[in-house]
């Protein structure tokens, strides 16, 4: 029986299969080139200018390719025409001047008919030349003479109107002129279809009739953007149907700055419309200019559909969506956009061309998306506001929720800010429910075409219409949430999981803010907004828990309810410092909610997050206790600790489970800020230093935590020791450290003896450490001699018993107690002598010293090394 490998295993086996035959290739073809060279005879070396591939060799890039014949001599490439096109420019532009300064300089000298002749027969000889030109093959010089022939038209015109009729109003001869003067470069252009420039002159000139014909006419704004907007659409059909690129180019250049302008007509009077009526006209103009990009979509090449179907879109929500915009107040007229861009959403079953309609759904998501950035403001306050709420603490309940913000935001302009997002938010939500639905209605703007019917989808296995359809495209079973299919692209197109966690992510966030501003611009109650956060808070964390409990703990929506939840957390935490009664509950509620959370979740990541943020809510409780009682900052850093004793606890019952390391970190946190409460008094920064080793003591008796938990266990109790010596002012710190130090040795030469490869720093180290240092720092500011005498015997004893015996802790507490021991004897010295020396001397031997050292760089780097080595090789 034949054995089947799974897909997984089958594609790795082909994958190797295919990189061992295109290694195989590479070879054949190295040693294929290598064999065509050793065959192939030695060229001659060619002599100074002359040309290697008359002599038979092959061109470069083509090996084996056959020789020409012996004396051969290819044919050279046509010359560049550089130089040619930069004399006929020069030529051109020579001629232009000179007609130029003929028409405005000269002109005067000269009579009726002698302008009139030599203007006419310039002009004629200009245009009739490039035809003859064009018969001998010179066509840059015919588009020369054209361009000539072009400015002399304008100054015909120019004459036309200074001589012919000079009382004629401006802006209309120049609507009709450049008429006239488009119609005939249009014919010109037709006839010398030779020539480039002549058909995107007259589409240049075609931009100006209708706009001048206006503006002469003094017609209003309204008239005026229905002249732009029928130029727009004169040069999206020359786009379509023009000849030659750089007519299409040209008018596709025209018709968008006209398109533009017309669009910018239309909305500037729909939205300062004084009512429904008024917004009418401009949105008929609106509409019309939103058909006219639909049209030009239809036929348009991809990017240019799907940019039509944009503008055509946006054009329909500013047309419809302005008539009713105009009948309601300031805050409310976003909601009348939103509503049409929401409505553009039905055009995936108008049977629009499939890049169009992407487009207006483009336009649609363009719409919701600036609606939704409207509301941002205002939800920012929300959540921000009570930041303002530090500077003073339990002032007081404020009457309302706005009051507690300290925002100078004018509610009135946002107040359809929570519609909104609820709305968007309801919607995300209903397609993130029904999303197998979503699938199916939006899979023929998905399907991809075909380059043989057209037809979205003909051809496509699992294609609507094929047989056994099964999905749009290979791979959109994945949409529906299965998976990503085989034959997607993930590097194209994102999996169904991403985008639907994606839209429930946002239905979460924006249900949540929705609420968030329903509360502020209610303006409800303090206490009704502080519960009704919390609650809020709550919600989000039941959220997180079920979606990390059902096994999508990554995807976006559990996520997003973890981020809502911890935010809104510490906006409500923010918000209840303005009571008393309010910090008590709140921070109580959430230390609570966050604990639950924890205990509920299944993935580790969340669980994690929860009980830290319950820890922190229950630190700031403890504070919260001290300021009830009148205490003292450095009198309620003790209660502070007891979080952190609580965390102590709770790690040694979880043990190496892996929310346990983050949970005694945040304890150790809250200890780092008892410790910096305790600071302004050093008896109670005593005191907490001590409870904080008895705490890490406690931590160390778990063999996990011992390596570090003991030394900064060691390390508190000595600082603790410090610190209550200098507190009570006591000069003779030998006295309570000697009785510490003996025995700490004892018990350190005793752990030595039972485990020979303890460390000195174990067994050596706090005892040494808690007389040696506590005596150098009173030796320092000592003005006898006997104690850093005593100090400095004792610590080179001690230096010389650890190199005796190689202890690296011994060795080196003395050596450093020694060196500074014997620094503060000579410091006064040094100074004396540095006083009495020339300022020059110390930067000359500090140079010096550089020197020696940087031209004995390598040996000092040996030597430090095997300083190191036997440093590491001590206990």
């Amino acid at each position: 029986m034949e054995h089947v490998p799974p897909p997984a295993e089958e594609l790795a086996r082909l994958d190797r299969e295919l990189a061992e035959l295109d290694a195989r290739r590479a070879q054949l073809l190295t040693r294929r080139t290598w064999l065509l060279a050793a065959l192939r005879p030695p060229a001659p070396t060619a002599a100074p200018g002359w040309n290697p591939s008359a002599w038979g060799a092959p061109p470069p890039g083509r090996p084996g390719a056959p020789a020409q014949p012996w004396g051969h001599v290819p044919k050279q490439p046509p010359a560049p025409r550089s130089a040619q096109n930069v004399l006929l420019t020069l030529g051109g532009l020579l001629l232009t001047v000179a007609a130029v300064a003929f028409t405005l300089v000269s002109w005067g000298s000269m009579g009726i008919g002698g302008r009139s002749a030599v203007l006419a027969a310039v002009t004629l000889g200009a245009l009739i030349a490039p035809a003859v030109l064009l018969r001998r093959g010179l066509a840059a010089t015919a588009e020369a003479l054209a361009a000539l022939a072009l400015v002399l038209t304008l100054l015909d015109v120019y004459a036309v109107h200074a001589v012919a009729a000079p009382d004629t109003d401006g802006l209309g001869f120049t609507a009709v002129a450049s008429a006239v003067l488009a119609v005939l470069w249009t014919a010109y252009g037709l006839a010398l279809g030779k020539l480039r420039l002549p058909l995107p002159t007259a589409v240049v000139l075609a931009q100006w009739p209708l706009l001048f014909w206006a503006w002469a006419a003094g017609a209003p704004a309204l008239v005026v953007g229905w002249a732009l907007l029928a130029t727009a659409v004169l040069d999206g059909v020359i786009a379509l149907w023009g000849k030659g690129p750089g007519v299409r180019v040209t008018a596709c250049v025209g018709g968008s700055a006209m398109g533009f302008s017309a669009l910018m007509v239309g909305l500037a009077l729909s939205t300062t419309a004084s009512g429904p009526l008024g917004a009418v006209a401009p949105g008929a103009l609106l509409l019309a200019a939103a058909a006219a990009a639909l049209a030009g979509a239809w036929r348009a090449p991809k990017g240019f559909a799907r940019t039509g179907g944009v503008v055509a879109g946006l054009a329909a929500v500013a047309a419809v969506g302005g008539v009713p915009a105009a009948a309601l107040s300031d805050g409310w007229r976003v909601l009348a956009y939103l509503l049409c861009g929401l409505a553009l959403a039905g055009v995936v079953r108008a049977g629009l061309p499939r890049d169009a309609a992407r487009g207006v759904l483009a336009a649609s998501g363009v719409v919701v998306a600036g609606a939704l950035v409207w509301a941002l403001p205002s939800l920012a306050a929300v959540l921000l506001g009570p930041v303002t709420l530090l500077s003073d603490v339990w002032a007081g309940s404020p009457e309302g929720f706005r009051s507690a913000l300290g925002s100078t935001l004018p509610w009135s302009e946002p107040a359809a800010a929570p519609v909104v997002l609820a709305l968007v938010a309801g919607l995300l939500g209903s397609a993130y429910r029904w999303w197998p639905s979503v699938v199916r209605i939006a899979a023929p703007l998905a399907a991809p075409r075909t380059a043989d019917t057209g037809t979205p989808g003909a051809g496509v296995p699992g294609a609507p219409g094929a047989v056994g359809a099964a999905a749009p495209w290979p791979g959109w079973s994945g949409w529906s949430g299965t998976g990503t299919g085989a034959g997607a692209d993930p590097r194209r197109r994102p999996s169904a999981a991403t985008l639907r966690g994606v839209v429930g992510a946002g239905a979460v966030a924006l249900g949540w803010g929705a609420f968030l501003l329903a509360g502020a611009l209610l303006d409800v109650p303090y206490a009704v907004a502080a519960a009704g956060e919390t609650a809020l808070v709550g919600g989000l964390l039941a959220l997180a828990v079920r979606g990390a409990g059902s096994g999508r703990g990554a995807s976006a929506v559990p996520v997003t309810a973890l981020v809502g939840a911890v935010s809104g957390a510490v906006s409500v935490g923010l918000l209840s410092l303005a009571s008393e009664a309010a910090a008590y509950a709140v921070f109580g509620a959430l230390a609570v909610l966050f604990a639950g959370a924890a205990v509920r979740v299944g993935a580790e990541v969340p669980r994690a997050v929860f009980a830290v943020a319950s820890v922190v809510w229950s630190t700031v409780l403890t504070g919260f206790a001290g300021r009830s009682l009148d205490l003292d900052p450095h009198e309620a850093a003790p209660l502070v600790l007891l979080v952190p004793a609580l965390t102590v606890l709770l790690g040694a019952r979880l043990r190496r489970h892996p929310v346990a390391l983050p949970v005694e970190l945040t304890g150790a946190l809250g200890a780092l800020v008892a410790v910096g409460l305790a600071v302004s008094d050093a008896p109670f920064l005593a005191l907490v230093l001590a409870l904080c080793g008895v705490l890490a003591a406690g931590t160390a008796v778990r063999p996990e935590r011992r390596p570090v938990a003991g030394c900064l266990a060691a390390a508190l109790f000595v600082l603790a020791t410090w610190v209550r010596l200098a507190a009570s002012e006591v000069s003779f710190p030998e006295a309570y450290t000697l009785p510490v130090t003996v025995p700490a040795l004892v018990v350190g030469v005793a752990r030595r003896r039972r485990d020979p490869e303890a460390s000195s720093w174990t067994a050596y180290g706090p005892g040494l450490a808690a007389t040696l240092l506590p005596s150098l720092a009173v030796a320092w500011t000592d003005t006898d001699w006997l104690r850093p005498l005593l100090l400095g015997v004792a610590a080179l004893v001690i230096t010389l018993l650890g190199a005796r015996y190689r202890l690296q802790a011994l060795l080196v507490l003395g050596g450093v107690v020694l060196g500074l021991d014997g620094l503060h004897e000579l410091a006064p010295y040094v100074a004396q002598v540095a006083g009495a020396l020339p300022r020059w001397l110390p930067p000359a031997l500090a140079g010096l010293l550089l020197l020696v050292v940087g031209a004995t760089y390598e040996q000092r780097l040996r030597d430090a090394r095997r300083l190191r080595e036997a440093l590491g090789r001590m206990r």
